[in-house]
């Protein structure tokens, strides 16, 4: 069997961790398995549906290395779904109920004072013809719920959370299509899933009760139902709902606000909620060998969004020029290696360029002692070497030696305390620089 899985984003607004989450656990057990990725683009909201979104979930697909094999538009099916609307009619498993959002609230507040589930009572079952058309001369237009095949128990091993089992009497009959004639998400999901023929539904454990309910949709339709697994969703590091100000942010907004590389995004995902520590990956194909459902934790997964701007920098601190060379402006692989110990995110490279480039204030804290520093520096082209070789002339001729050497140096030539190695920088800031910097000049 080949694995087949699906990502199904609605283009109704843009990707967040919890979404990227999803479509990362998805790609990476259909890579491990040599399977295959499907995008499928829930867009039966037609009123809420643009193309920007769904132009936007492609970017951002794009950009964090999740390629998809295959992809199609819910939109395009809406034949096929109508055609399973009429057998699912014609074999009496979807009926109409008329009742409005306010009378079922009612009854379920009802039920509830009771101590009873809110579950619904299937009052339209019993409605007379005459009641059926007092509802149409009112003006209502009924709602379909798929009737449950109950008393009825539904179990499958799940291969994150293991044995599963939910009784449907505790389920409402689930409402497939509304009053206006639009699809709810169940239908249509489950008819491409048996179309498409997809193997595994990988998801969050908020669709549990969903999926018993789906297992019988998928039998009414004549299809064996999917494996499942259902991930623990995220929560901020407290255990609080994500928002904001707790790592809520699209994905656009973490790359073109935040700065951050798509790596840092992905190695934190695919780790959070497991058994395995958080480390930062440099391509996303090392994550695909070591992964594996049973490391996956039943227990909250907390998303501290610090720990994105930590991975973040160590991303930056392996990457090699070849691999970033098409990101950067006029910096050569020199400067770059000079500067990446030194970086938290890509955007800081342009203050080390001024750095090197100037203006730069110097802080002379000895003018004689800079000036005696200058006239030791070594003759001839500057290279790494030059860095020591010119701080052991000044010890030897003046007795300074450690940070007393080293720091009034650093400070008259980048007018910083701290930052990438001076023996990287010695050769990039350039003689006349140095020279006039150690006089105390900006530039």
């Amino acid at each position: 069997m080949t694995v087949k899985v699906r990502f199904a984003p609605s283009p109704t607004g843009h990707l967040h961790v919890g979404n990227i989450r999803a479509a990362l656990v998805n790609w990476l057990f259909a890579r491990q398995q040599g399977g295959v990725f499907v995008l499928r683009i829930d867009d039966t909201d037609i009123a809420r549906s643009t193309a920007e979104y769904e132009d936007a979930i492609r970017a951002d697909l794009t950009w964090l290395g999740l390629n998809w094999d295959e992809t199609f538009r819910q939109s395009d099916r809406f034949e096929r779904y109508q055609e399973v609307v009429e057998k699912l009619k014609a074999e009496g498993r979807l009926y109409p109920c008329y009742e409005t959002s306010e009378e079922l609230d009612i009854k379920r507040k009802v039920q509830m004072g009771r101590g009873k589930p809110p579950v619904y009572d299937r009052a339209a079952l019993d409605l007379t013809s005459e009641q059926i058309a007092d509802y149409k001369a009112q003006g209502r237009s009924p709602h379909w719920r798929f009737k449950l095949d109950v008393p009825a128990r539904i179990s499958w091993t799940d291969l994150i959370r293991g044995d599963v089992s939910i009784d449907l009497a505790s389920v409402s009959d689930p409402i497939l299509i509304r009053g206006d004639g639009s699809f709810l998400y169940t239908l249509p999901s489950v008819v491409d899933d048996a179309d498409f023929g997809i193997t595994h539904i990988v998801r969050g454990e908020d669709h549990v009760t969903n999926s018993a309910v789906q297992v019988q949709l998928f039998e009414a339709l004549g299809a064996k139902a999917p494996e499942m697994a259902h991930f623990a969703l995220l929560t901020g590091k407290g255990g609080e709902g994500l928002s904001k100000r707790h790592g809520a942010m699209s994905i656009g907004e973490y790359r073109d606000e935040a700065g951050l590389e798509a790596m840092s995004i992905v190695s934190l995902l695919a780790r959070v909620g497991t058994s395995e520590p958080i480390e930062a990956f440099s391509s996303i194909g090392a994550l695909v060998t070591g992964f594996d459902f049973s490391k996956f934790s039943r227990g909250t997964a907390k998303l501290d969004v610090a720990d994105l701007e930590i991975l973040n920098a160590k991303i930056l601190h392996m990457t090699d020029y070849a691999s970033i060379k098409d990101r950067l402006e006029g910096v050569d692989e020199a400067f770059w290696n000079a500067v990446r110990p030194n970086l938290k995110k890509l955007s800081d490279i342009a203050d080390w360029q001024r750095m090197v480039s100037g203006p730069v204030i110097p802080i002379i804290e000895d003018a004689e002692h800079m000036a005696k520093a200058a006239s030791l520096l070594p003759a001839g082209t500057l290279t790494e070497d030059s860095w020591k070789q010119w701080t052991d002339l000044i010890k030897a001729e003046t007795g300074v030696k450690g940070k007393g050497l080293f720091m009034p140096l650093r400070l008259a030539l980048t007018g910083q305390s701290q930052g990438p190695d001076m023996a990287s920088l010695v050769p990039l800031i350039g003689r006349d620089k140095i020279l006039s910097r150690l006089k105390g000049q900006t530039g």
